[in-house]
This record gives structure tokens, C-alpha cells and sequence, in this order.
């Protein structure tokens, strides 16, 4: 919420840190102020460096003697004074109204705005989950889920996710392993993980379901944008809910060009008595107290937060917003900016985020195929198993199972990743093809990009398919990594298994190439059987 001030207003040190959009001209400052004739606060579209009124050198000196303290205090007092009333009555009444009515008429039919109770496994009477609380479970699912992946993905995963766990209770009897097989797909595994300690926690408690923000953000993983969704939607608590959607609705309905990923501004749309009462009383607060506190509707709390958002997320979007279809477009300061200055376009508001650069990043992966045959018999793995790692319980991809993989560091050739790759398998597994194994196929398989949101990971692959000269067991009881976690499984496990993405990608590689190695050798047999046949003719 950058556009609080000008950015070479002094006084206002709380706000220096903001993004602006563009500079105004001063034409569109003229129109601007036309526009808001008296407005409820000023943002860097609204007010130009003319208009300022200059302290003279000795006000400018009496504040810098001034204790820190008071001039924070004298700055906050100058804020809340350019902020007052940052909605008026007339107009909390009518986007209420307006978003409301709408909301009624064109709401999404997804399956978590419906309180139903799954019938292939009813709840029990005493596990005392009333509706409240099976609808406060459904929108955490619902709400984690979302969280960077798009609605039409999810729908899918939660309908599966609740036939296999329609209440807490079944959720908290889970295993980890059973839940990121559940997620697989959706990425950002540690959401699952969450999910899962948090259900174990409430049940643990034996308090019921948090029907509060402040008790929900106790829950692991569950923080102000999840707790004011359940609280709002499932037990009517009169909270707001902010996420990106709802950011930019608000920017837009007051010209607000502040970047909406930036923590400072997100932390502005947000109540003051969301947040932990040690923080000191700032301006952002204040301005969050004023925008988003003031237009929740206190008798349908849940509705009014999900019309904003379904605002957000169907009309009001980052690139395209359907202005005309819009039920609060009347009550829109962007829009009204736009129709008089045709430079100045509703997706300026709010300003766009700086994409960080990706750290790059580099992996070799091996495919260990254990063999129960001592030689290689093309497209036969009936008497075969898959070697695979479980990763630590912290970090990228925690506590998920993979096939062996080294970190690199940088980009190698094909000899020092087998080297790395060598060294790992022979320190974790004994497989060391001098003593413990003969090797029947290494083949390099390939490379592809996997992205994840701040790592751009080149990945190597490779096929190792090898017999052990002694018993599985013996021989991995015997490892000197201790400290990994492994287990062998066959093809059609491993095609069931709750495999991550890039996983799945490296296993779809492997059995393209075998595939393809299969077709090359079935051509050359037949080659050779012709030439034969035709030197017997």
C-alpha cells in the first residue's frame, strides 16, 4: 500500500519503504484530484509534489530535535488524520449490498461451500462434529489446497481427500506417508504435513475445533488468512480475510498502487487484532483497521469475505477485469481514474510484484533397478524391484520418497556424476559392483528443468540396473549410511506410490527409454532373422 503518501513527504518515515506504481503527470494528478475531490487518504496518484507545503528550515530542525519516539507518534497522528473514514457509510452500505447480492446469484458451485456429509463413511455421534465443525474442516482442506494451485485442480484432490477423510478424526489417524500420497501432485508438500499435525493437535486437545482466530492460529501451519476464513465462514466471527484477490479488489476500489506480495502491505489489510499484541501500533495498522475492518459484513461475515474473493478470482482479475460486469464498479476510484485518464489503465492497480530470480540448481538421479536375473532380458522386470530413498524430514520435498540423487553444485560431465553418484550408493547401500553387485545395464538417460517457485533444478538421469551377488537383506543391513531411509518396491507399486512431480517425471523418462531400447533391439532381431532368410534363399 505504497501510495499512502508521497514518497518525498517527510514526516512519514513508517512508509519510505513502498513501491510506486509510475510517477503522475500532472495532468493526470488534476484529474486525479478531480476525481477525489475530498479524498479519504492520498496515494502517490493523487497528489502532487507542488501541492506539498514545505516546513520552514525551523519547524524542519524542531523536528529533527525531537525524540524518535514523538516523531514516530507525531507521524502516526498525521496519518490517521489524511485516513479517516477510508470508507464512508453510504458506500460500506452498498458494496455490502451490492457484493452480497451478487455473491447469491453467481457463486461457484465447489464441492467445499457445501455442508454434506459423506455417506460411505458416516460420522460417529461421538467424535461431536457438528455442522459447524465438519464445514470449519472442510474449508481448512479447502483453503490449504489452494493456496498456489488453481481451483480446478484442487476440486479433484478434495473430493478424494474427503471420501478418504471426511472428519478430523479420520484425518488425524492418518500416516504421513498415507497423506503425501493423498497430495501427490500438488506441491508444497510441507502444506500436507501441516495439515496432518494440526488435526492431531485439536483432536489431542479434546476441545473441539477452534471457533476463534486466536485459538486457530495455534493450530500448526494455519495463520491469519486460514484462520480468518474458518472462523468467518464456518463460526460467523465478524474477521476479514486478505489474500491476493481480495488485495487487489481493495487496491482497485481505492486506487492503491502498493505491491500485493510485499509482507507490508499484505500485514495492511489486515485488523490490528489479528496481530500479536507485542507489535507496536503503526500506521500500517491503522490503515488495515480502516480498509478491511470496516466493509465486513457482521451478518454474513463468511459470504461477504468469499464474495470478495469470488470477486477477485472471476472478474476483478490481474490482467483482464471485467469492469463492466462488476457490481461494485460504481464504487470504483481505479476505474473512475482510467475513464479520465485513458494512460492510466485499472491494471496499474495494484503495482506489480518483482519476480525474484530463481537460484539454480543441479542433481544427478540414478534409477536403481535391482535384478533377480543375473543377465539382462529386454522388457522383462517380472522379478524386479526399485531402489528408493526417503528424503530428510526437513527441508525441500520433507519426509518424500525419491530415487537416489546427489546434489552437484554446478554443471558435471557424465564421469563426475557417476563418480558422485557411485560414492553415495556405495556409502548408503554397500553397491559397490567390484564386491557386492555386477552391473547388467548403465545408461545415461537424459536431463530435463524442473521448477520450483524459487529453484530452477537441472536435473541428470541415468538407468542403473544391477544383480546382487548376495542377499538383499544382508547386504543393506550391513550399509554404512544409517541415517537413510529405503525400501524396495516393485513396478506396480511404485506406479501407485504418491510420487512428487519430478519423480514421476525421471520414472516416465526411464521407461521411454526402455521402451525405445526395447523397439531398437526387437528391429535389429528382425533385421538379422531377414538376412538370414535371405541367404538361405
Amino acid at each position: 500500500m505504497s501510495g499512502l503518501t508521497n514518497p518525498k513527504v517527510r514526516g512519514a518515515r513508517g512508509l519510505g519503504r513502498f513501491e510506486f506504481s509510475k510517477a503522475p503527470s500532472s495532468r493526470s494528478s488534476r484529474l486525479i484530484q478531480k476525481v477525489n475531490r475530498k479524498p479519504h487518504f492520498t496515494t502517490a496518484t493523487t497528489m502532487d509534489e507542488e501541492h506539498i507545503e514545505k516546513p520552514s528550515k525551523r519547524k524542519r530542525n524542531a523536528a529533527k530535535a525531537k525524540p524518535k519516539e514523538q516523531r514516530q507518534h507525531s507521524a502516526t497522528k498525521e496519518a490517521v488524520a489524511d485516513i479517516e473514514d477510508l470508507f464512508s457509510d453510504k458506500e460500506i452500505h452498498k458494496i455490502r449490498a451490492s457484493l452480497l447480492d451478487w455473491y447469491d446469484h453467481n457463486q461457484r458451485d465447489l464441492p467445499w461451500r457445501r455442508i454434506t456429509q459423506t455417506k460411505e463413511i458416516p460420522v460417529k455421534e461421538e467424535e461431536g462434529e457438528g455442522e459447524g465443525e465438519r464445514r470449519a474442516y472442510g474449508v481448512w482442506v479447502s483453503e490449504v489446497m489452494l493456496q498456489q494451485t488453481r481451483v480446478q485442480t484442487v476440486i479433484d484432490y478434495y473430493n478424494r481427500w474427503m471420501l478418504k477423510w471426511p472428519t478430523l478424526h479420520h484425518l488425524a489417524q492418518a500416516s504421513l506417508e498415507e497423506v503425501n500420497e493423498m497430495w501427490a501432485g500438488l506441491g508444497y508438500y510441507r502444506r500436507a504435513r501441516f495439515l496432518l499435525e494440526g488435526a492431531r493437535m485439536i483432536v489431542a486437545g479434546g476441545d473441539g475445533f477452534p471457533k476463534i482466530v486466536s485459538s486457530l492460529l495455534k493450530v500448526p501451519g494455519i495463520g491469519d488468512y486460514t484462520a480468518g476464513a474458518i472462523a468467518s465462514i464456518a463460526f460467523k466471527e465478524v474477521v476479514p480475510v486478505v489474500d491476493g484477490n481480495v488485495i487487489r479488489v481493495l487496491a482497485r476500489l481505492k486506487a492503491i498502487s502498493a505491491n500485493p506480495k510485499d509482507k507490508v502491505t499484505v500485514k495492511k489489510f489486515w485488523q490490528l487484532q489479528l496481530c500479536p499484541w507485542f507489535l507496536s501500533l503503526t500506521i500500517q495498522y491503522i490503515v488495515v483497521r480502516k480498509l478491511a475492518a470496516q466493509l465486513v459484513d457482521p451478518h454474513r461475515p463468511g459470504d461477504f469475505n468469499q464474495s470478495l474473493m469470488e470477486l477477485g478470482a472471476t472478474l476483478c482479475t490481474p490482467l483482464n477485469p471485467s469492469c463492466s460486469s462488476c457490481p461494485v464498479s460504481g464504487e470504483c476510484r481505479a476505474l473512475a481514474i482510467s475513464k479520465l485518464d485513458k494512460l492510466v489503465l485499472i491494471t496499474d492497480y495494484p503495482a506489480k510484484s518483482i519476480k525474484l530470480k530463481q537460484r539454480h540448481e543441479f542433481s544427478a538421479v540414478c534409477v536403481v533397478e535391482i535384478s533377480g536375473r543375473h543377465d539382462l532380458i529386454e522388457g522383462d522386470q517380472s522379478n524386479s524391484v526399485f531402489l528408493l530413498v526417503k528424503r530428510p524430514d526437513e527441508g525441500l520435498l520433507a519426509g518424500l520418497w525419491e530415487f537416489p540423487s546427489v546434489m552437484l553444485g554446478k554443471e558435471a560431465a557424465l564421469t563426475r556424476r557417476r563418480k558422485e553418484m557411485n560414492c553415495f550408493l556405495k556409502k548408503s547401500f554397500r553397491l559397490d559392483p567390484q564386491r557386492t553387485c555386477s552391473i547388467l545395464l548403465r545408461e545415461d538417460v537424459g536431463e530435463f528443468i524442473h521448477i520450483f517457485s524459487h529453484i530452477r533444478l537441472k536435473v541428470y538421469v541415468e538407468l542403473l540396473i544391477v544383480h546382487l551377488k548376495d542377499d538383499m537383506s544382508d547386504l543393506f543391513s550391513m550399509r554404512d549410511g544409517e541415517n537413510t531411509t529405503w525400501k524396495c518396491v516393485d513396478r506396480e507399486a511404485l506406479s501407485s506410490l504418491g510420487l512428487t512431480s519430478g519423480v514421476r517425471k525421471v520414472y516416465t523418462m526411464v521407461q521411454k527409454f526402455k521402451q525405445n531400447r526395447l523397439s531398437t533391439a526387437s528391429a535389429a532381431a528382425r533385421k538379422r532373422t531377414n538376412s538370414k532368410k535371405s541367404g538361405l534363399s
